[in-house]
């Protein structure tokens, strides 16, 4: 092995460091040896055996049905240091430490890569580090939620960064100036954070179109368990459902009878009759106008309580379910926390999204480093500028996060999954739970290293777009609603290839040209984007005077409305 003087410039200086003790006698360096306060052994994992008792955990940022935008993000970066991390001299040291015989592995991998000079063995390193980088990631993901856990492991996992030294130092002030909590409550996750909720099961693992063998449940037993606790996951979504129409109700009544009070304070006041106190006059003409419209409004009371008493019967009879699955889960057996099989899975389902994010022909290296990383402080995938990007995107698509229930829009913003990867393409993993199709959230994945933040995260809410419609749409996708209009046109002109594909390419351009604007659609689509996928009302409103095109459109949209048929 080479020694730090025949090495490259490039090469760190913790791996020549070690390099040279292990040129002195020792193969490998020994990252368990406990020599200071670094080298702990965290033998902690959060991974349970199936009979230890799990502790019950509130859910991650939960559906508030009531929210209807994002929050503004008025800051990307701290004005100091988030974490010192990246300057510690041990932050390599404190990474492989505890670990398997992977952390070896890895290291030798690294250490070869990092040293190596002839461009073939390089690429075959490059290669190899992929899968031990994976196996790695493996021995990690359980201890996230150990707060003994050094953040160094932590950073790994979130941004992929093993050697602070393959960072410029403008990179390694920005990654440490980086905000580490999510104070904002939206469901954006570094996948440490995404680990740890897995591990604690505040988050359900992700879909696989491997299906998971069954057992026959009987009473009393843990799989009856998984049962109920199915049960009560799909009628939770119908409870918040419910209880958000309520709400509604509540408000629309709480607004009309304040509406109503006003006019009946309007029609009792009367003035006197000048010259004939303490005589009053009689109605105005104004009062007794009042009389249709508080009648109107008495008719609309009515309507509102006829609807509010089946729907509080609907919220109750929801909740007597809810209050009886409770019941029988206390009852049974106590749960077991996430199996070691189970975060073994999720890891490997997060190396598949990797994969996607990055296609067949891209980058696959897994470590930050900054001969792969071109990205600007704005550009990068820190949940802040996602934040900010999804904060636009609804902006201009009103409805990117909606799914109707019941003819009414609930928004619901999606998992949105942050993978250190240097990939270009977001995509959606599952537009809902399987067992809540209501009110659960669903699973985009983001690039954190793109050639574009924006169009990455296009890509994925247009994905995540056409499934939702498609998944309503069910048999029919082909014939109705957005995808059965969009399908058609495929149709008609003939195209071959991934239908999906088609229309994730287009919203990306109805979204960044056609929102200005700028003609680059079939009229077709257009017309099927701006009836299905409408810009808000002020986009509309600009663009009716810049064309013809968009102003027949918008013409449309009022015949629509007058006819009661939009």
């Amino acid at each position: 092995m080479l020694h730090f003087e025949d090495m490259n410039d490039e090469i760190a200086p913790e791996i020549a460091d070690l390099l040279n003790q292990s040129t002195r006698g020792q193969s490998t360096p020994n990252f368990d040896e406990p020599d200071d306060d670094y080298f702990y052994r965290d033998d902690f994992t959060v991974t349970h055996s199936e009979n230890e008792p799990r502790k019950p955990v509130a859910p991650y940022a939960p559906v508030d049905l009531l929210i209807k935008e994002f929050f503004p993000v008025t800051k990307f970066f701290s004005d100091t240091h988030t974490s010192e991390v990246f300057y510690d001299s041990n932050y390599y040291k404190a990474c492989l430490s505890g670990e398997n015989e992977t952390a070896h592995r890895l290291h030798n991998l690294l250490s070869k890569f990092l040293t190596c000079q002839d461009p073939k063995d390089r690429t075959v390193y490059r290669q190899q580090m992929v899968n031990v980088y994976w196996e790695f990631v493996k021995t990690l993901a359980p201890k996230m939620t150990n707060k003994s856990t050094h953040p160094s492991k932590k950073m790994l996992l979130r941004y992929g960064v093993v050697l602070p030294s393959l960072f410029t130092q403008e990179q390694k002030e920005m990654f440490s100036t980086a905000f580490i909590e999510n104070d904002s409550n939206e469901p954006v996750y570094y996948l440490d954070e995404w680990f740890r909720d897995i591990a604690l099961g505040r988050v359900n693992l992700s879909a696989t179109d491997e299906a998971r063998p069954q057992k026959k449940a009987t009473a009393g037993s843990s799989e009856e368990q998984t049962r109920l606790l199915q049960l009560k996951t799909k009628n939770a979504g119908k409870l918040q459902t419910a209880e958000n129409y309520l709400a509604m109700r509540e408000s629309e009544r709480a607004m009309l009878e304040a509406e109503l009070k006003s006019r009946i304070d309007i029609l009792c006041d009367h003035s006197f009759v000048p010259g004939f106190e303490p005589h009053k006059a009689p109605y105005t003409e104004s009062q007794k106008r009042l009389f249709t419209e508080i009648s109107d409004k008495l008719r609309s009371l009515q309507k509102n309580d006829k609807d509010l008493a089946s729907l509080l019967e609907e919220y109750q009879e929801t909740r007597k379910i809810c209050d009886s699955l409770d019941l029988k889960i206390q009852a049974g057996p106590e749960l077991t926390d996430v199996s070691s099989s189970d975060i073994t899975t999720e890891v490997e389902t997060v190396r598949q999204m990797a994969k996607m994010t990055v296609g067949r022909q891209g980058n696959h290296f897994p470590i930050f480093t900054r001969e792969y990383y071109h990205c600007i402080p704005k550009g990068t995938g820190f949940r802040e500028n996602v934040l900010s990007i999804l904060a636009w995107l609804e902006s201009v698509d009103l409805s990117a996060f909606c799914r109707v229930h019941k003819n009414v829009q609930n928004r619901i913003v999606p998992f949105v999954i942050l993978v250190p990867t240097y990939g270009d393409t977001g995509f959606c993993w599952e537009p809902f739970d399987r067992y809540n199709r209501i009110t659960s959230r669903g699973r985009i994945i983001v690039p954190m290293y793109p050639k574009s933040l924006q169009i990455a995260i296009l890509t994925a809410v247009a994905d995540l777009r056409w499934q939702v419609a498609k998944e309503k749409a069910s048999y029919y996708w082909m014939e109705e609603g957005l995808t059965g209009q969009y399908y058609q046109w495929m149709v008609s002109q003939k195209l071959k290839g991934d239908i999906k594909d088609y229309f994730i390419n287009d919203y990306v351009l109805w979204m960044t040209k056609e929102c200005e604007g700028v003609q680059r659609l079939d009229k077709d689509v257009r017309g099927i984007f701006w009836r299905h996928m409408p810009f808000s009302q002020e986009i509309k409103e600009k663009l009716k005077t810049r064309s013809l095109v968009y102003q027949e459109l918008y013409q449309r949209d009022i015949n629509r409305s007058m006819s009661d048929g939009y």
